[in-house]
């Protein structure tokens, strides 16, 4: 029956063969290669030839540990405070470049927290990296609900028949057509600290009591600002999606709801919402692969500044991989993405087959 099968769609079969050959040209391939570099010491260009490290790569990028640091005490055995009246503890370094603590041999501080007078402090041997990963999940987990939301109530707002809906519809799909580096540099100009756009509106509906911020250059709002900016502009794309699944919904379903007497809340949860399941599937898995994938906009906004807090993952791969020559490093952090893409859509898949 298979030999068959596939004896009639041979024509299809050969019509597909391009297809296929280019994906694995250029996607397969490119990735095993990609795993292979990760387990060498391989550079853009240097003198020196390529050799095999293993996991090396692996362990220098995702190594972390915890140490405990007791306050500094004097010759009496009380406690040593600053000026300013703070506990006084041991530098770091004092441990991570410490012939007694091998294991902790050119690990940084990442960041610390105190429990009564302990201080526990998370040590990483690619601080830069740590920052990039948490990043890019705190940036996929808030553009999901917020771009995914977002779109959704723009398609219940457009799915009427009004006078001239289709304009609407038109003006919150153009920031989807508009290249996203020409959207970053807008932004860019509307987040400025010194004359800034939004700066000037907050000052106005405050009458002047609001202090201007420097969106992109404070370490507290650099990453929130480049999440408002990229759910704003792909809201247009996840709109028409929910849009094409609203109307797929049959007509008949709301008029039986409104000769049940079902309020505007129940119409949407127990009429809309399960026609929109499949849709938001789909819609979570786009939000969710483009979220990961987040580049043009930190390269064009802030450059992974200020001082890391917009570092992401594909951005760390680039500024390795070519900005530092470190082929090696760049495929190392492309294949820990992966995994991690891979791990999310086998999650999401697992999520769909239970709801079925």
């Amino acid at each position: 029956m298979s030999i068959k099968l596939t004896r009639s769609n041979r024509a299809g079969w050969l019509f597909a063969l391009p297809g296929f050959s280019l994906l694995f040209l250029f996607i397969i391939v490119p990735f095993f290669f990609a795993f292979w570099l990760s387990l060498t010491n391989q550079r853009l260009v240097s003198p020196n030839p390529t050799e095999f490290i293993g996991l090396k790569n692996y362990t220098e990028l995702l190594s972390v540990s915890v140490i405990t640091l007791e306050p500094e005490r004097d010759a009496a055995g009380e406690v040593i405070r600053d000026k300013d009246g703070a506990l006084k503890y041991p530098r770091v370094r004092s441990i991570t470049r410490s012939d007694d603590f091998p294991q902790y041999r050119g690990m940084r501080e990442w960041f610390r927290w105190h429990w009564g007078d302990t201080a526990k402090v998370v040590i990483a041997s690619d601080v830069v990296f740590m920052k990039a990963l948490v990043n890019t999940l705190a940036f996929a987990l808030f553009i999901v609900p917020v771009q995914g939301g977002g779109a959704l109530l723009l398609a219940l707002l457009i799915n009427q028949k009004l006078r001239g809906i289709n304009a609407y519809r038109t003006i919150y799909f153009m920031p989807v057509v508009i290249s996203i580096v020409v959207i970053s540099l807008l932004w860019r100009f509307i987040y400025s600290g010194d004359d800034g756009l939004l700066n000037n509106i907050l000052a106005g509906l405050t009458f002047g009591a609001f202090e201007p911020i420097d969106w992109l250059g404070r370490t507290d709002t650099a990453l929130g600002a480049i999440i408002g900016m990229s759910a704003w502009q792909g809201m247009g794309f996840h709109m028409v999606i929910w849009l094409a699944g609203l109307q797929s919904i049959s007509p008949t379903l709301y008029e039986a709801a409104a000769i049940e007497g079902a309020s505007k809340w129940q119409t949407f949860r127990y009429v809309t919402w399960p026609g929109l399941r499949n849709t938001a599937i789909l819609v979570l898995i786009v939000i969710t692969m483009q979220s990961f994938a987040v580049f043009a906009q930190i390269d064009v906004m802030t450059n992974g500044g200020p001082l890391d807090s917009t570092q992401t993952l594909v951005f760390q791969t680039v500024e390795r991989g070519y900005g530092k020559q470190d082929i090696s490093g760049g495929a190392t952090i492309s294949v820990i993405l992966f995994l991690m893409v891979l791990m999310i859509s086998a999650l999401q898949g697992y999520l769909t087959r239970e709801r079925k």
